[in-house]
């Protein structure tokens, strides 16, 4: 699937965004109605490592998520109120897929460069994926809005710590969580590390993802070696750079007994993950293959068919507003085959 307008703008993209989030690093990431915190808490104080703690949803104090139960709630008939160990997804239940169809909208802080995500207010922006969710509702499905936020973005300058990678701070990742929670959304992180792991910047966000709302996508598209530079080249990540982070994340999960958790890895070719195959599935993971390369129709039904995946492993596709020769409506993208599990729109 053509990506050669990607790779023109990437260089020139990548230096705008990395001056951006430079700016917002400094900025106190409220929203512009002044939202910094989840409703019905208090601000909490910075804790040692001098950055926010994520904002808390109104619960029973352990900074898990109360949702209403759904039909798939796992409780005990007639129970009233939630265990901790009993956290809900936002749309209820404890299972993301395939019991969902997950609808999002992608992009960064600072304009709609990277994504349409980043217009306006993360209120704003949370309004207008519920907007592009519904239609989807008429599938075979209940949906699960979502945001995607890209929290490390591949730089074209190396920055500080040589990386390649400008990193969004906690305080501007906030109020995406606030606007989230407030309309029973997923906030998914995506990472786009330059020369850094994954795993490293997976764990710079580790007070996010222990989260039951909370979910990660890794981009090998911006994952680059020693002497590569993001804009010059499509990156590539080796299954064991994948699995390191999945088994991470899985451990989370686990001793925290969170809700399912999403965790995307994109994809638009076939080398951008050599050893996909490698890949290990956790049942503590909704593990999705995004096939995120824009073109025409046929480009994308044919890529779509090359690394649509198999279970237990998830699909999801990406749909580029302005892009996509002739956009699929969702009523297509229903038809695809599978019908995707995860639909993102850039």
């Amino acid at each position: 699937m053509p990506r050669r307008v990607s790779r023109r703008v990437a260089s020139a993209l990548l230096v705008i965004v990395s001056a951006v989030l430079l700016w917002t690093s400094c900025a106190d990431g409220s929203s512009a109605d002044g939202s910094a915190v989840a409703p019905g808490t208090a601000p909490t104080a910075a804790g040692a490592s001098g950055r926010s703690p994520a904002a808390r949803p109104a619960g029973d104090g352990s900074g898990r998520s109360r949702a209403t139960a759904h039909g798939d709630d796992p409780g005990p008939a007639g129970s009233s109120g939630q265990r901790a160990d009993m956290a809900q997804e936002p749309m209820g239940g404890r299972t993301l897929l395939p019991h969902y169809r997950i609808v999002a909208h992608y992009g960064s802080v600072g304009g709609g460069a990277l994504g349409v995500l980043g217009e306006g207010t993360p209120e704003q922006a949370a309004r207008r994926v519920l907007a592009a969710a519904a239609p989807f509702g008429a599938g075979d499905r209940p949906v699960q809005p979502a945001m995607e936020l890209i929290t490390t973005v591949a730089a074209a300058a190396p920055g500080a710590d040589g990386l390649y990678s400008s990193t969004l701070s906690d305080d501007a990742i906030t109020p995406y969580l606030t606007a989230a929670r407030a309309h029973r959304m997923l906030l998914i992180l995506d990472l786009q590390p330059g020369r850094a792991r994954f795993l490293d910047q997976a764990k710079r966000y580790e007070r996010f993802l222990r989260e039951p709302d909370v979910g990660l996508a890794l981009d090998p598209e911006w994952k680059m070696g020693p002497g590569q530079v993001p804009g010059q080249r499509i990156g590539s990540s080796d299954a064991a750079g994948i699995n390191e982070v999945s088994d991470w994340l899985a451990g989370i999960v686990r001793h925290d007994r969170l809700p399912q958790k999403l965790f995307a890895v994109h994809q638009f070719t076939q080398s951008m993950l050599p050893d996909r195959a490698n890949i290990v599935a956790r049942p503590e993971l909704a593990t999705i293959f995004h096939i995120d390369g824009f073109g025409a129709r046929p480009d994308k039904l044919e890529k779509y068919a090359l690394l649509r995946a198999a279970p237990p492993f998830f699909t999801g596709v990406k749909l580029f507003l302005t892009q996509d020769s002739n956009i699929f409506s969702p009523a297509e993208t229903l038809t695809f085959t599978p019908p995707p599990d995860l639909v993102t729109y850039q």
